[in-house]
């Protein structure tokens, strides 16, 4: 088909026999689950891993499964609206269930007595069981179904290590992420004992004068250091106190926090002594002084701290930081990935040691095992749902892919139904059925144009959402392409029948046919004569227009003496006109003779002949590209993983782009008034010139010819005379 093998699967029982097939057979060995036109939940089936790719083990999978449950005899080449209940192989355990359910679900929906089953009633079965806490997917959701301690749980799961996406939309905990959740709780506590058992400088008082410490430890640190410099170097008081900073921030009235808060912590004196009561800067104050207070059974003076007194502080409080340092991180399940944790160890203080050690002691994580594995594999009914809409959609989508994928039948057939078409452009009097999308101009014309077809790129938009916008590749193979140009308007239309404005961005340039080849050496020669006389002809008027704009600015400039007619210098400009008209006398006279010389049937052989070594070279090219055009590189270049070659041959081609035709009933009227006569003048002059050439060539070959033209006069030469004797020589005396 197409001048090439195509597989064809029709039936259950061809369909089955499908892993015998070499894939290196196979049309093509993956390709994107979006972007097609095909059934998303379909696709989303086939997907397994969820990669965004369709592979040939996941298509096989599909079709051992389906082919399981599916009479040998069905046809999903050619599926009906709705899966006939007759379609289920119920002499299989596979079947049997679904049999079951399917007549069970439409009984529930209340019409028993149909012997079918739609796409649209089986996916609202299964949308229905997926809000229900038991779905089969093993994924608990903090529904308040549950209990209140198991609720708790959930939830503190979720906001620890992440959620998982149940069925119902929702995020939720399974037993991948109920494990790290136990695990982060035995973690916590045992840090949280470590802690407890760490020296607390303060008792009670220590986590909270912790926290200040880390906030003020750098601002301390730093007076004290200003201070020990103004002790070494009595001359630089002002420098470190950062007077020069503060009396500009006065001058330009900038007191904000951020100002004041790089200033020093207090001012700044060689003793070292920080004094509480007075001086200190007003945006650390309430913490500083909090601080100390917290902390003043380590102090000496409890109104001044020294350089020593910071010290012992910071020495006493170092092994409660350690414990603190020593937590350990939570480490989650990429299960977690579709409701991450916020932050894991704020949610883990939030939930405090008390509920933590409540929720292990009670063992919640036991109970939350026991209802995910009721959730895989309790609810019969729920599966059986879920395998029943998997079923139907395979019925109505598995042969569409198949067709599309493992050969392309669809393609070369002609079919409406292919899944990387997009949709089809009008423009320029023809429809152009072979558009894909495209997501980057530059990436995929690079390699799109190794197809060999002529392509148009056209970013689309409609006008009842200006922001919904998307990038089409046309293929051009019927037409001409004299009127295509970038920024040519256009309608595309979707497969849905969505109308979208579409405008041409970029064309790939290559032959559209053998008749468009055939032709173009001569539209070429009348663009480039056409361009030379209007380029002379501008070069004329605009040497004109200079000349008049020079004479008008010396209007009373005289004449050079002696501006009549001097035939002297004439002379040479008539004997070069001469020349030229003798030479193409002479050119003419020998063509005219030349064809004079031909018989009446060697005509047409030397108009055929001209014809041929003129179009001949531009139809051997377009021939020879023509045969090389190629559908694999479009779809590689739309992420497609093509295994073979996909040629378009003429006929192919010409069925893809359809130019405009009348109706079969119209009738042309020819009574048009604004029609401008043109006189037929090039009609009659073509038929003078050809009367002509067959009146001298009947002249020439009767003899006429000769006897009408004047005889030429005979050139007679006469022989040199003969030389007279030499005299005799004179005797010798």
């Amino acid at each position: 088909m197409g001048d090439n093998d195509q597989v064809l699967l029709r039936t259950v029982a061809e369909i089955r026999r499908l892993p015998e097939l070499d894939p290196k057979l196979w049309g093509a060995l993956s390709c994107p689950a979006d972007g097609l036109e095909y059934d998303k939940a379909s696709a989303a089936i086939l997907d397994t891993d969820g990669d965004g790719r369709i592979r040939v083990p996941e298509v096989l999978e599909a079709v051992n499964w389906t082919c399981a449950r599916l009479a040998d005899t069905v046809d999903l080449s050619k599926p009906e609206a709705a899966m006939p209940l007759s379609a289920i192989d119920t002499s299989k355990p596979e079947g049997q269930h679904l049999g079951a359910t399917a007549r069970a679900l439409l009984s529930r929906l209340g019409h028993p007595e149909n012997e079918s089953i739609s796409q649209e009633e089986a996916q609202d079965a299964a949308d229905s069981v997926d809000q229900t806490l038991f779905n089969g997917d093993g994924v608990i959701p903090a529904s308040d179904e549950l209990e209140p301690g198991m609720k708790e749980f959930v939830e503190a799961g979720i906001a620890v290590c992440g959620g998982a996406k149940d069925a119902s939309g929702k995020p939720g905990l399974n037993a991948a992420l109920a494990k790290a959740f136990e695990a982060a709780l035995r973690d916590w506590l045992a840090w949280r004992d470590q802690v407890d058992a760490a020296d607390h400088p303060v008792g009670a008082d220590t986590q909270a004068a912790w926290d200040l410490l880390e906030e003020i430890r750098a601002k301390v640190d730093d007076y004290f250091l200003r201070c020990r410099l103004a002790a070494f170097a009595p001359g630089i008081e002002a420098p470190v106190n950062a007077e020069e900073k503060l009396s500009a921030a006065l001058q330009e009235n900038d007191l904000s926090g951020e100002t004041l808060s790089a200033l020093p912590l207090a001012h700044v004196t060689p003793d070292g002594d920080l004094r509480l009561a007075t001086g200190l800067n007003p945006i650390w104050r309430d913490r500083v002084t909090r601080f100390f207070t917290l902390t003043a059974p380590l102090l000496t003076d409890p109104q001044r701290v020294s350089w020593q007194d910071w010290q012992k502080i910071r020495d006493a409080f170092a092994p409660f930081g350690a414990a603190l340092a020593a937590r350990p991180a939570v480490t989650a399940p990429a299960d977690g990935a579709f409701s991450p944790a916020a932050d894991s160890a704020k949610a883990l203080d939030a939930l405090g040691v008390e509920k933590a050690r409540k929720m292990l002691e009670n063992g919640v994580e036991k109970r939350f095992e026991e209802l995910a594995d009721k959730d895989v594999n309790g609810p019969e009914a729920a599966r059986d749902i879920k395998d029943l809409r998997r079923l139907v959609l395979m019925y109505l989508h598995l042969g569409k892919l198949l067709q599309n994928f493992v050969s392309f039948v669809d393609f070369y057939s002609l079919g409406e139904s292919v899944t990387f078409r997009a949709g089809t452009l009008y423009i320029d009097g023809r429809s152009c059925k072979l558009c894909v999308p495209a997501a980057d101009l530059a990436a995929h014309s690079r390699m799109a144009s190794l197809s060999q077809l002529p392509l148009l790129y056209c970013q689309c938009t409609r006008r009842s959402n200006a922001a919904e916008k998307r990038l089409i590749m046309a293929a051009v193979t019927a037409g001409s392409e004299d009127y295509l140009v970038e920024g040519r308007n256009g309608v595309f239309v979707d497969n849905e029948g969505n109308d979208w404005d579409a405008v041409l961005v970029k064309i790939i340039h290559n032959p559209i046919s053998i008749r468009q080849a055939v032709w173009a050496p001569y539209k070429r020669l009348r663009q480039m004569a056409g361009d030379a006389i209007a380029k002379y002809a501008a070069s004329k008027a605009n040497t004109a227009l200079a000349d008049a704009a020079k004479l008008a600015k010396t209007p009373d400039a005289k004449a050079p003496a002696g501006g009549g007619f001097d035939i002297g210098k004439s002379a040479g400009i008539f004997a070069a006109v001469g020349l030229a008209l003798g030479a193409l006398g002479t050119a003419v006279g020998s063509i005219a003779n030349a064809l004079f010389s031909l018989t009446w049937w060697q005509f047409p052989l030397l108009i055929i002949g001209i014809f041929v070594v003129i179009s001949g070279p531009s139809a051997l090219l377009a021939w020879l590209k023509l045969r090389r055009r190629n559908l694999a590189p479009v779809l590689e270049a739309s992420g497609w993983a093509v295994n073979s070659q996909l040629p378009i041959n003429l006929k192919l081609g010409a069925a893809l782009t359809q130019t405009a035709v009348l109706p079969p009933d119209a009738e042309r009227l020819h009574n048009d008034p604004l029609h401008q006569e043109s006189g037929h003048a090039g009609f009659w002059l073509a038929l003078i010139l050809i009367a002509a050439i067959a009146l001298g060539g009947w002249l020439w070959s009767s003899g006429r010819l000769a006897k009408l033209l004047p005889a030429k006069p005979a050139v007679t030469t006469s022989a040199p005379a003969p030389a007279a004797p030499a005299a005799p020589a004179a005797p010798a005396k």
